[in-house]
């Protein structure tokens, strides 16, 4: 494809981040260049489009549709076999369009680096001479990174490639960190190297706080006291797993919201899978990724922010 601003966008799922990365995007690109969208959950659709009125949203019935009209297509959805339906159902897929030359796909999906190289590959044969191309870009986040369009994006593209200050100047509408990790796959080894040490250091502040709290330290004279000291950190400061802490913050309103346990536990899996596949040691690995898979069979913790394994 050229370098020249895509004239029609695609957008396929829209759930917890896809439905306000969308929203940025659709307000962010000319008013005049439509966005097809679609879901399996035809409410989610039908919610956008009434969100907002006025901008050129076209409702389609597959991803092969999206893919059919559009110059560019965004996909984000849970798992790997999610992403191998949407690009490679025979029927209902997107490479089922009838011509993929030179279109721009973009999964912003967190999967394993080998399903995401493995639809790459299929994306870019899917024609013989005009091939389309395939970024994997997951981000990074959580809701509300994704509602003030402040999200990181991790490319699976190097600095030089061409491409890249398309990929930039899009981004920009939805974040405000955008990285070239150098080729395909590579977004999601950050994405997952990122999650894996997110979630030990949560896991490891709501230790350090219980022990704090217990030996009689005020929960957020302990955190401020954190924040200036060599155990200081994002989670700390900005969600911190202990309630009231940070009163903005989910963890202050009941876990609800943010980034669910359940796909922590999942990233932490996909994490430690690649590193046992590459022989990279793990030492908190087992314990890390124990706690988030009980924390998330906990009735107390199942579909609640991540963060919910302090309460765990």
């Amino acid at each position: 494809m050229s370098s020249a601003f895509p004239s029609s966008f695609g957008w396929v799922g829209l759930g917890a981040m896809g439905y306000p990365m969308a929203t940025q995007l659709r307000k962010k690109i000319p008013l005049t260049t439509p966005l097809f969208i679609y879901d399996i959950n035809t409410n989610a659709l039908h919610q956008f489009a009434s969100d907002l009125p006025g901008f050129d949203i076209r409702i389609v019935g597959s991803s092969k549709e999206v893919a059919e009209q559009s110059e560019c297509v965004i996909t984000i959805v849970p798992e790997g076999r999610h992403v191998e339906a949407v690009y490679l159902d025979s029927n209902t897929g997107l490479l089922a369009a009838s011509d993929t030359s030179n279109k721009l796909f973009i999964d912003c999906s967190t999967i394993d680096i080998h399903t995401s190289t493995s639809v790459g590959s299929l994306v870019r044969a899917s024609h013989p001479t005009n091939h389309p191309h395939f970024y994997d870009a997951p981000v990074s986040g959580g809701t509300a990174g994704a509602e003030k369009a402040i999200l990181t994006f991790m490319v699976g593209i190097s600095p030089e490639d061409p491409t890249f200050p398309l990929l930039k100047q899009m981004f920009s509408y939805m974040g405000t960190s955008i990285y070239a990790l150098g080729g395909p796959g590579l977004g999601l080894a950050a994405k997952l190297s990122n999650n894996y040490l997110s979630g030990m250091i949560a896991l490891a502040t709501s230790e350090a706080m219980n022990l704090g709290m217990r030996l009689g330290i005020d929960p957020k004279v302990l955190s401020d006291c954190f924040s200036t000291s060599s155990g200081g950190s994002w989670v700390n400061s900005t969600v911190n797993p202990v309630p009231g802490v940070c009163p903005n913050a989910v963890t202050s309103k009941g876990y609800e919201g943010g980034f669910k346990v359940q796909l922590m536990k999942k990233d932490m899996t996909l994490a430690v899978e690649a590193a046992r596949r590459i022989g990279a040691n793990l030492v908190l690995a087992d314990a890390g990724l124990s706690a988030y898979s009980a924390a998330s069979e906990d009735p107390r913790c199942r579909d609640r922010d991540s963060r919910v394994v302090y309460r765990w």
